[in-house]
């Protein structure tokens, strides 16, 4: 998919809401356990009520290969779902990969060729070469780690090399790598004061945005900071949505609270004259 098909359909949907298919059984509806394959009827339902309130999914493949085979089986079935009935859909491998060069190619092949996802996210501590191979393919977007949500995030991004933050050396630097127009960035709502300087950097690239919700990021404070002249930001929310319920009609309480956050973006949008 080209960034122009994604801007396309976030103009069309009045959304740039991803969801997060981060799959336990643990805390899926207890009627779907006794299914055949419990993950993929999860998925499937969360996707049909919710697809024409998002432009993404995002898998996190750890929630996958936690279930060994099976685990694996049900996000190739979950891909295929998703490309088959809702193409325009923009797909998210959340894998976090990135290693020396040829190993990096054999994980863009797994998740560009063979499961056919979109896009994919790497860490970028190995430098151009653990990244670049990725970059390689046409029409497929690597999403790199540049400012996480998470608490650990400080103990290296912002720590400051030659009176810069670690941070601002990776975007800066990315962006001279071959095939970089290819790049977004993975930078977290809870870190929104950070925006306005990471889009200094970067002002036209795509954001994929994770925090908003259970981990407590504010959708406003981001935006503010973070739209672009093509809007370039990706909301993601998993647990808030996809876990709104444990009952029969999980599927219906998660396209509600998808809902909730899409009304949001739209408004936001027309704020900003981004329609």
């Amino acid at each position: 998919m080209t960034t122009a098909q994604l801007v396309s359909q976030i103009k069309q949907k009045k959304s740039f809401l991803c969801i997060g298919l981060d799959v336990d059984l643990n805390k899926i509806p207890e009627h779907l356990l006794v299914l055949e394959d419990p993950i993929f009827e999860f998925n499937k339902a969360i996707i049909d009520a919710t697809q024409h309130l998002c432009v993404a999914y995002k898998p996190n493949t750890a929630f996958y290969e936690a279930y060994g085979i099976k685990g694996w089986q049900a996000l190739e079935k979950t891909i295929q779902y998703i490309h088959k009935n809702y193409p325009e859909i923009f797909t998210i491998a959340d894998a976090k990969r990135g290693d020396i060069g040829n190993t990096s190619t054999m994980y863009a092949k797994a998740f560009f060729n063979d499961l056919a996802f979109d896009s994919v996210t790497v860490a970028p501590y190995m430098g151009k070469d653990s990244v670049e191979p990725f970059l390689a393919f046409k029409d497929k977007h690597t999403i790199m780690l540049a400012l996480t949500s998470n608490e650990g995030a400080f103990d290296f991004q912002t720590k400051k090399v030659n009176d810069k933050e670690l941070y601002k050396h990776v975007l800066e630097t990315s962006k001279h790598w071959k095939n970089a127009e290819n790049l977004m960035y993975v930078v977290g709502a809870t870190k929104a004061e950070y925006f306005k300087e990471i889009r200094k950097i970067v002002p036209d690239s795509f954001l994929l945005v994770p925090g908003v919700g259970a981990q407590g990021g504010n959708l406003q404070d981001v935006c503010k900071y973070g739209l672009s002249k093509n809007i370039g930001l990706l909301i993601n929310s998993s647990r808030g949505i996809i876990y709104a319920s444990k009952e029969k009609n999980f599927a219906n309480m998660a396209a509600s609270k998808a809902e909730e956050l899409q009304l949001e973006m739209q408004a936001i949008l027309k704020e900003f004259k981004c329609l």
